[in-house]
Parts: structure tokens; sequence; C-alpha cells
């Protein structure tokens, strides 16, 4: 399982996305960015939030 704090990148937020991939982790964590914190994620920022995922 991989998990990603929000938090980890730099946002004052508590979710936690889990999923069985990096990919999963990356398009969930992309939607939350842009729902929660109104922020497109871009390749390069993607690139950097991989590094970031656990498991």
């Amino acid at each position: 399982m991989k998990t990603l704090k929000c938090s980890d990148v730099g946002f004052d937020c508590a979710a936690v996305v889990t999923a069985e991939t990096v990919e999963e982790v990356l398009a969930q964590a992309a939607a939350h960015a842009q729902e929660v914190h109104g922020v497109a994620v871009t390749a390069e920022m993607a690139a950097e939030i991989a590094k970031k995922i656990a498991g």
C-alpha cells in the first residue's frame, strides 16, 4: 500500500491518500489538491510528489 500525507507536500492539511500504486496515489492527490486547495498539479510537481510517497 502506498501513502501520501498532504502535509508532506507543504499544506497545512490532515488529509492522507492511500492506494495500491504510486500512480493511483498521484491521481487522488492531484484531485484533492485541485478540489480542496485550488492547486493544479503539473508534471513537474507530480514528479516531486512521487518522491514523498511512502510504502
